[in-house]
């Protein structure tokens, strides 16, 4: 599904966020607390945006790596830099030893995954002791919000995926995954059953999306 709706998936994130998604990347950029020099880990990177936008905190003296199960995506990102280390890979089973990153960042990937307890573990023990996790993410909203959001998650995107993506089914998928996935307090406790500490989250765009941040103890 990701590999068939790549060639609009940048363009449709932009719709479906009324363009306020990259401000929603880095902010979460922002979360991660890296330093020039640091090397930094974006999982689900999908077109590269959150794993390019890494690159501004890290500088040209560190190392900002992209991983994606799909190669469509991947080539997409490789098309916007070549300073980013683009990686075809599995959440779930990260090619990396422990502790070699100071950060590692998902975004709107983690909902997608067949077991987040194992993302966020994965995720963890490839950053070192005290770095963060950090998790953008849709969730869903405080219910005075609700009936509105699903109005425009539930029937407005999906049409935007027919006329746009050409693509329905896709983005039908979307508010479905949304709707299956752990609400924005239940992530936390899913993140300490990982092994992280100090997990918290904000909220942002009326509640519809959340950014959770972790530390790895030590």
């Amino acid at each position: 599904m990701f590999d068939r709706i790549s060639p609009a998936y940048d363009r449709m994130n932009r719709l479906m966020s009324g363009g306020l998604d990259g401000r929603w990347r880095r902010f979460a950029v922002r979360c991660a607390g890296l330093a020039p020099g640091d090397a930094a880990l974006d999982v689900c990177c999908g077109t590269g945006d959150l794993a390019i936008d890494l690159l501004d905190e890290v500088s040209s003296r560190g190392r900002v790596v992209g991983l994606d199960f799909s190669e469509p995506m991947l080539e997409l990102a490789r098309a916007k830099t070549a300073l980013v280390e683009w990686v075809r890979g599995d959440a779930l089973d990260l090619p990396y030893g422990a502790g070699e990153f100071a950060a590692a960042t998902i975004g709107f990937g983690m909902r997608n995954l067949a077991d987040h307890e194992r993302g966020f573990r994965e995720l963890r023990r490839v950053v070192r002791p005290g770095g963060r996790v950090v998790c953008l993410e849709l969730t869903e909203p405080p219910a005075w919000v609700a009936p509105f959001s699903r109005i425009w998650t539930d029937r407005a995107v999906p049409l935007l995926g027919r006329l746009v993506a050409r693509d329905e089914a896709a983005y039908t998928y979307l508010p479905g995954s949304v709707h299956r996935f752990p609400p924005a307090r239940e992530l936390v406790c899913v993140m300490e059953a990982a092994g992280l500490e100090r997990v918290q989250f904000r909220r942002l765009m009326l509640g519809v999306v959340a950014v959770h941040v972790g530390t790895v103890p030590g």
